[in-house]
C-alpha cells in the first residue's frame, strides 16, 4: 500500500478538496485500494515525510523532506491541468 501525504496550509479545507480529486483520479487510473492518503499541515511535512512514499502539497514545502514532493495546486483545486499532475503522481507511485 502506497502512503501519500497530502499537505496544505492548515491541513483541513484545501486538503479535503484535493483529497477527493486525487482519489477520483487515482481510482480512474486503476489505483483503487493501492494507496492511503493522509492529510496534514504543510509545516508537518518534514517530520512526517520519512513514513510516506510521496507528498502532494498545495503550497511550497520548506525544510528537509525525505520523500518526493509534487506541488499539486491549482490542478487539484480547480481540475485545470490535472492530467499532468496525476501522471507525475502515478510515475512516482509506480517507481
Amino acid at each position: 500500500m502506497k502512503q501519500i501525504l497530502l499537505a496544505c496550509g492548515t491541513g483541513i479545507c484545501t486538503t479535503t478538496i484535493a483529497t477527493k480529486k486525487l482519489e477520483m483520479a487515482l481510482n480512474e487510473k486503476g489505483w483503487a485500494g493501492k494507496y492511503k492518503i493522509t492529510q496534514c499541515k504543510v509545516t508537518e511535512v518534514p517530520n512526517l515525510s520519512p513514513d510516506f512514499d510521496l507528498c502532494v502539497a498545495t503550497t511550497p514545502v520548506a525544510g528537509e523532506v525525505q520523500c518526493p514532493v509534487i506541488i499539486g495546486a491549482p490542478a487539484l483545486l480547480t481540475g485545470i491541468g490535472l492530467d499532468p499532475i496525476i501522471s507525475q503522481i502515478v510515475d512516482v507511485l509506480s517507481a
